[in-house]
């Protein structure tokens, strides 16, 4: 297929997309945003593999600056994985995270720019600037990253599973346990499973009004 015809068929799956769904249900708005809540506890039923694909499979059409993808993501799911990985927790986090299903960590690349003709071949010489410069690099990765993460959650929560992202551990503990040969660096956590509802123990928290926080100028 040509160039241009690939960009008119782009457009088109766009147009088409668009004319099937104006917006999100409630039942869906419910089921991501409004109703959904950070778990802490777990039901005793496990992810499967095709669960933790489907979640990427969403996960990595969020939009990232030049397509950079800088996420990477490790799924501790197996008893030998959690032995490595419980230990560098926050003692409040430790039993939690070893009872669920399986744990996300939610890593970035500072070398991510290595790919940069692969994921952007519009300008694949923009990467050659952060070449040179490593703490831009590992900057502009984790703040992909971290926007990447946002979406990872609103993922696990599209297919039917509760999320409950945290930080309380050790990062230097982390990367040394699971990222000493490749040099990626953890952002943040992300527990996986049904979530229980014993581990819930209050209402929602406040939640700041528009005329709080925002202003239209």
């Amino acid at each position: 297929m040509s160039e241009d015809a690939a960009l008119a068929a782009a457009r088109q799956r766009i147009a088409d997309y668009r004319q099937r769904i104006d917006s999100l249900d409630q039942d869906a708005r419910d089921l991501l945003f409004s109703e959904a809540r950070n778990h802490n506890w777990w039901q005793d039923r496990k992810v499967s593999d095709d669960q933790l694909r489907e979640i990427y499979d969403l996960f990595k059409f969020a939009p990232t600056s030049q397509n950079t993808q800088t996420a990477r993501i490790v799924f501790v799911r197996s008893p030998e994985a959690k032995a490595r990985l419980v230990p560098t927790l926050n003692e409040p986090n430790r039993e939690k995270t070893d009872l669920a299903p399986a744990t996300a960590i939610i890593a970035h690349d500072p070398k991510f720019y290595e790919d940069f003709a692969k994921v952007y071949p519009i300008r694949p010489e923009a990467g050659q600037r952060f070449v040179d410069n490593p703490d831009m690099a590992d900057d502009f990765a984790f703040h992909m990253a971290s926007m990447q993460g946002a979406y990872f959650i609103l993922a696990v929560r599209a297919v039917g599973l509760d999320a409950g992202a945290m930080l309380g551990f050790d990062k230097a503990k982390v990367n040394d346990e699971f990222f000493s040969d490749s040099g990626l660096k953890v952002n943040f956590l992300c527990n996986i499973g049904y979530g229980d509802l014993e581990g819930i123990k209050g209402p929602r928290l406040y939640r700041y009004d528009f005329d709080e926080v925002c202003e239209i100028i």
